[in-house]
């Protein structure tokens, strides 16, 4: 009982603190709300501000984009109304000087029209004058004007009959005592136009490598392996900045084809030190003189010719590598040895000799000491030496006029070295000699009167002379041709002929409106 009285003696205090501390609870409650409310406010003010201040600046940015846009708009119109207004002058301008011009050709119609008119009156007053002085003479000779005009024309038939066959005999005569050496020109000129192949032959070659790596192994450590390729080849190695390739520079053509070769070998095989490169340099060497004589060999069967010393077969195999102005060495001579046996075969000399002496006739070009003496001489000397025929040696020795001519095959041998050496396109020549003779060809023609203009062309093989038709007619034309042609032929040095062609021109204009 009294456990239960003491509860409940203490329930009202326990209710009225649970109530208390509630109340104070729900106070703490509002308060933190509130606190928390005025910071919520303040935030969003803080936003709301941040909010407005960045849409104004977009705004201001739109703002200036806007009229920039309109500025640049305002500029090209400014622009194309600009372009427009010059358009219109120009256009005004155009048209004023188009109505100028046309008044000035309505004008100068209008005094054409009277000037016409005036010419008319008075060729009819030259038809009358005609007919009346006609008649006269009708009168005076007793023959009409259709009479007089046939007997006229059947005298001057006649006076054109006597000459044309005055004429046509002299040139048969002509013709008769000319015709041997019409016929041998005509061979001589046949055969110098026959092609064969040719090759250009300079003092460089270049070597093409796969990469520029193998530049390094060439030029080797401190460049021994390239001072060593020097020494033995005797041919100077360019190694530059040129992308995958090596330059070989040497007047000898052997030398350089040796170089050539061995480079080659080298490179092919990978091993390159100063033993191989002597080595691989001494075996191509070996192996270029006998390809040398197997080509002076092949070159003596071709043509035919037997019995020739072995030294003169290597010294015909080395023509291979020697050049004169760009002409390979044996094509050249092997051109003139055919044109000899075909002149010879012509003029009924002796075909062998012929061909003999023409493939020997440069041989002095081609010796290994070249002492100092003029090739021809050389030559003759190498074929006394080797035992050649005393008219193959005279024909070698004076292709060039070093010494007087004994046989009918030197002169055989120097027109047909002079016309291999002359077929277009077989030799180089000097660009500034080349520009100089076309430059000489035209002033020739222009020195002379009534020359209007002249052009070489044809490489300087033709020459086209433009005269003026009132100061020259057909007759000075033919002479004044012909004096162009001589005036060539004694004042200038050119190869092959020159062909001289006079065009004379009379021009008729008239207009039809």
């Amino acid at each position: 009982m009294d456990i239960i009285s003491i509860v409940i003696g203490l329930l009202p205090g326990a209710v009225a603190g649970a109530v208390g501390a509630n109340i104070m609870l729900k106070k703490s409650s509002q308060q933190k709300a509130n606190h928390f409310l005025e910071d919520a406010k303040a935030e969003a003010e803080v936003v709301k501000k941040d909010k407005i201040l960045q849409a104004k600046e977009k705004f201001l940015q739109l703002k200036s984009e806007h009229e920039k846009t309109i500025n640049e708009k305002n500029n090209k119109m400014t622009q194309a109304e600009n372009r427009i207004r010059q358009k219109e002058e120009s256009l005004n301008k155009k048209l004023k000087s188009a109505n100028q011009q046309e008044s000035d050709y309505n004008r100068k119609q209008s005094r054409l029209n009277e000037r016409l008119l005036v010419l008319e009156e008075k060729e009819k007053e030259l038809t009358k004058v005609h007919a009346e002085h006609v008649q006269k003479l009708e009168q005076v000779s007793n023959l009409s004007a259709e009479e007089a005009k046939a007997e006229m024309t059947e005298a001057l038939k006649e006076e054109a009959r006597t000459n044309a066959m005055a004429l046509i005999q002299e040139m048969t005569e002509e013709a008769k005592i000319n015709a041997n050496k019409e016929a041998k020109k005509i061979v001589i000129q046949t055969i110098q136009r026959v092609a064969t192949e040719h090759a250009i032959e300079n003092s460089v070659s270049v070597f093409n490598i796969e990469s520029d790596d193998v530049k390094g192994r060439i030029i080797g450590r401190e460049g021994r392996n390239i001072r060593a390729l020097e020494a033995a080849t005797g041919v100077e190695i360019i190694v530059d900045d040129t992308p995958e390739a090596i330059i070989l520079s040497c007047f000898d053509p052997v030398r350089r084809e040796i170089a050539r070769l061995s480079l080659h070998q080298l490179v092919t095989d990978g091993r390159i030190h100063p033993a191989k490169i002597e080595e691989v340099v001494a075996k191509t060497q070996k192996r270029i003189e006998e390809e040398i004589v197997e080509v002076g060999k092949r070159t003596a069967i071709d043509l035919g010719i037997h019995g020739l010393h072995p030294e003169l077969l290597r010294m015909v195999g080395r023509m291979k590598y020697r050049s004169s102005y760009g002409q390979n060495l044996l094509q050249h001579s092997r051109e003139v040895a055919n044109l000899c046996a075909t002149m010879a075969s012509e003029l009924g000399l002796n075909t062998k000799v012929a061909k003999r002496a023409g493939l020997l006739h440069d041989i002095g070009k081609v010796p290994d000491d070249e002492p100092e003496l003029p090739h021809a001489i050389l030559g003759m000397k190498i074929a006394e030496k080797h035992g050649e025929k005393a008219d193959v040696c005279n024909a070698i020795g004076a292709h060039h006029d070093e010494i007087e001519m004994t046989s009918m095959i030197s002169p055989l041998v120097q027109v047909c070295d002079a016309i291999s050496g002359a077929r277009p396109g077989a030799r180089r020549e000097v660009v500034e000699s080349y520009i100089q003779r076309l430059k000489d060809l035209e002033s020739l023609a222009m020195s002379h009167a009534g020359v209007e203009k002249a052009y070489a062309i044809q490489a300087g093989r033709e020459l086209r002379v433009m005269v003026d038709c009132d100061k020259i007619d057909d007759k000075q034309a033919s002479e004044l041709s012909y004096k162009i042609s001589t005036k060539i032929q004694e004042e200038m040095t050119y190869p092959g002929q020159v062909k001289v062609t006079l065009i004379r021109e009379t021009r008729a204009v008239s207009y039809a409106k």
